[in-house]
């Protein structure tokens, strides 16, 4: 049922006005000082933030007074100043408990907080989001929300260019325009995207069924499609299988072909779309009248084992069930196995089971790796020329914004050691690049502006390729959209009310910190270069005075490529060497010398290998006993355990020791963890991983067994550059101490021999 009661055709000039006036176009250029954006880690732009912060709140004051002015204020007392004097009276008291409790939050903006996939938020996407708030409008409908629905129209524009989602001009003289929204999180976009690919797979089942049993739909058995291996054939000629696997543009352009290319007019396709669509009808009755002979065969869903949880809880919310969602096996990287993924296809295809959609995770949740999509996009088409086709979608709610540091620059003339912030693409690895570049090639994205995005919360996003698809799932009918003009972004999605401020918010944020190398850019360069730092500490921390070891999931370069023991024995020492005790300039400079210094070029080659796809290192930690490291899985948990426990965000007893006026006493460090369960991520991963750490797994007792990891997530960008200069020395104190007391807690408990000192 449409909410939209105002004049559609103004409220849709109005918008498409807002949407001119504030278009963005970045262009790479000259921007302010980064340290600008944020508020920082010690509040160090305060001034700037309050004088924003009031110029917000005036104008929302001069909004209200300025509105037909002569109208009464309050029939009260509460602007007299007996009223003024006890509101304030009732509101200070517990507004003075709840600031004393926001104390015990965790402090997001420090330095010590390597934890969780988030950092500070910028100024200006607080400012845009507290200046909308006060305006209270509502995204879910146009009339409720005419300026922040058009701010989110121009952030959806932003983040689809940004992904590399462009204009596309067709043969047919006709031209895919792509589009995005605003979400209230990645797990309502990766919902929004498998419903669209749902709807999309069976909609040209519901057509051609439509075409034979509606009188005003016959004039249309006519309607050609081309096939996702090149050929046109008539629609109603096609088996079910065929009708099920069409190009994804070919369905997205169905509708609009019925009713230009036959005599059936607009509100006949509509009706009939209303009637047999698996929109209206829903998946059981679509599979009992038109797709008797695939009742064995459920649709699939191909995710990898990284996948987040919100994969398999969507599948459940559009009435697929978890079941249709095929984890696939992910390699010793963490990233999709391409031969499991063929495998599954092969099998799919040999049965002809339809596969809905199949998912490239671009940052997981834990491991921050990316899929190798490049190759998933060869595959899709290896398989279109067998006859399969899929819609192919990118959870980047994590790793979307990295594509801002795609920007295209002369690599002849750059060298890595000049300048961090004008070239942040040097900080990816080849093969994150080659992942990155091609996003053009899928047709759906996620992406969160309230994780790299470093927005408040709520605000996540999907981006679609072809923008017809969001049609698919709008309400009231599954028809393609084809209208002159958006007015009511809220139509196309899960949620109903969803708060206009947050468009407001990245929009500002995005105004200012453009999407490119110079802008977010150059953030997230810093934070990828950060974490290849905080990667090099980690492995030169332990030394044979410790009692522990230290075994990322991100392998060493000279462990990938098969070295020995003592060959990653040496990287390591080259690294603590060469790489790690160099302030940033210091190490800038020494890498500029590559060209002519050997020593050198080794270890810009390291260095550029090392670290997480983007910016999150999982680790763990054995210890030492005097019969070598550890073997027991369930000691290294109880250790690994034990480093969280006193390396994460403390609670207090309310109740006992009430609220302190007073900073309350935290962490020296923040990280938090997570384990590779086996029953999640299959026993080869988790066992090889194990095998790394040192451990002994029993076939029997232990094969089932989660083993516990360390996360940090490095997504500080002045972490390696504080005025003090590198904070990673007092991390790496921090980390140490906290392994060596974790150490020697397990082996007194278990009475277990420790080492000799200096013996590993």
């Amino acid at each position: 049922m449409s909410t939209d009661n105002t004049n559609t055709s103004d409220i849709s000039r109005y918008i498409q006005a807002i949407c001119k006036h504030l278009a963005l176009d970045h262009k790479a250029g000259p921007v302010a000082d980064a340290t600008s954006w944020f508020l920082g880690p010690k509040a160090e732009n305060r001034a700037l933030m309050e004088a924003q912060m009031t110029k917000a709140l005036q104008a929302n004051f001069q909004f209200r007074e300025a509105y037909e002015a002569d109208d009464p204020n309050f029939n009260s007392s509460a602007s007299d100043q007996s009223g003024i004097q006890l509101q304030s009276a009732a509101i200070e008291p517990p507004l003075d408990k709840l600031l004393a409790l926001l104390k015990y939050s965790l402090p997001m903006a420090s330095y010590r907080n390597q934890s969780h996939m988030n950092w500070d938020i910028t100024m200006p996407g607080v400012i845009g989001y507290v200046a909308a708030m006060l305006y209270n409008q509502n995204n879910v409908a146009a009339e409720a929300s005419p300026v922040t629905t058009a701010l989110e129209i121009v952030v959806g524009q932003d983040l689809c260019r940004m992904l590399g989602f462009e204009e596309q001009p067709q043969a047919s003289g006709k031209t895919i325009i792509p589009w995005g929204h605003i979400t209230c999180d990645g797990s309502i976009a990766n919902g929004e995207a498998m419903w669209a690919a749902r709807n999309l797979t069976y909609l040209p089942i519901s057509l051609a069924a439509a075409i034979r049993l509606e009188p005003d739909m016959k004039a249309a058995h006519t309607v050609t499609v081309e096939t996702c291996q090149g050929k046109r054939a008539r629609l109603l000629s096609l088996t079910n299988w065929e009708l099920l696997n069409l190009p994804v543009d070919e369905v997205l352009g169905l509708v609009e072909r019925i009713e230009e290319t036959t005599p059936v007019t607009a509100e006949a396709v509509q009706a009939a779309v209303e009637k047999y669509s698996l929109h209206s009808i829903g998946l059981m009755a679509m599979r009992e009248r038109y797709l008797d002979d695939y009742n064995h065969a459920k649709p699939v869903i191909c995710a990898p084992r990284t996948a987040h949880y919100s994969w398999p809880k969507s599948a459940t919310l559009i009435g697929l069930g978890t079941h249709c969602v095929e984890l696939i096996e992910v390699d010793d990287d963490g990233r999709m196995c391409m031969k499991s993924l063929r495998k599954v296809l092969a099998e799919c295809l040999d049965k002809q089971q339809p596969v809905l959609q199949v998912v490239a995770v671009v940052g997981s949740t834990e491991e921050g790796a990316v899929d190798p999509l490049a190759e998933m996009v060869a595959i899709r088409e290896e398989f279109r020329e067998q006859g399969m086709e899929f819609v192919l979608h990118v959870d980047g709610a994590w790793g979307g914004y990295f594509r801002s540091m795609l920007q295209e620059l002369d690599l002849d003339t750059v060298d890595y050691g000049t300048n961090i912030d004008e070239h942040p693409r040097l900080q990816l690895s080849e093969y994150v690049l080659q992942q990155l570049q091609a996003f053009s090639a899928t047709d759906s994205i996620t992406i969160d502006p309230h994780k790299s995005g470093f927005i408040p919360y709520p605000s996540g996003g999907l981006c679609y390729r072809n923008g017809a698809m969001r049609g698919l799932i709008k309400f009231t009918a599954p028809v393609v959209f084809h209208e002159g003009g958006d007015k009511n972004v809220g139509a196309y999605g899960i949620e109903g009310s969803k708060p206009g401020a947050a468009a407001a918010s990245v929009y500002l944020s995005h105004a200012v910190i453009p999407l490119n190398r110079m802008g977010y850019g150059r953030l997230l360069g810093r934070c990828i270069f950060n974490n290849k730092r905080f990667y090099a500490a980690l492995m030169a921390m332990p030394g044979d005075e410790d009692l522990f070891t230290i075994t990322p999931l991100q392998r060493l370069p000279i462990e990938k490529s098969g070295g020995t023991a003592a060959d990653i024995r040496a990287q390591i020492d080259f690294i603590r060497r060469e790489i790690v005790p160099r302030e940033n300039q210091e190490l800038f400079d020494f890498f500029a010398t590559a060209n002519e210094d050997d020593t050198a070029k080794h270890a810009l080659d390291i260095f550029r290998a090392i670290g997480s796809d983007l910016s999150i290192i999982a680790y763990a930690f054995n210890f030492k006993t005097a019969d070598g490291v550890n073997t027991n899985v369930e000691f290294m948990n109880e250790m690994n355990d034990a480093i969280y426990d006193a390396l994460s965000f403390k609670t207090i007893d309310i109740e006992q020791q009430g609220l302190q006026e007073v900073q309350p006493e935290q962490p020296d460090m923040i990280v938090t963890s997570s384990n590779f369960d086996p029953l999640n991520y299959g026993y080869d991963f988790v066992d090889h991983f194990a095998r790394r750490a040192g451990l002994v797994i029993d076939q029997e007792t232990q094969k089932n067994l989660p083993v516990s990891f360390i996360i940090s997530t490095t997504q500080n960008p002045w972490l390696t550059s504080t005025s003090k200069g590198n904070f990673l020395d007092t991390l790496m104190e921090v980390l140490k101490a906290t392994a060596n007391a974790a150490a020697q807690q397990v082996m007194q408990r278990h009475n277990i021999q420790p080492p000799t000192i200096g013996r590993s």
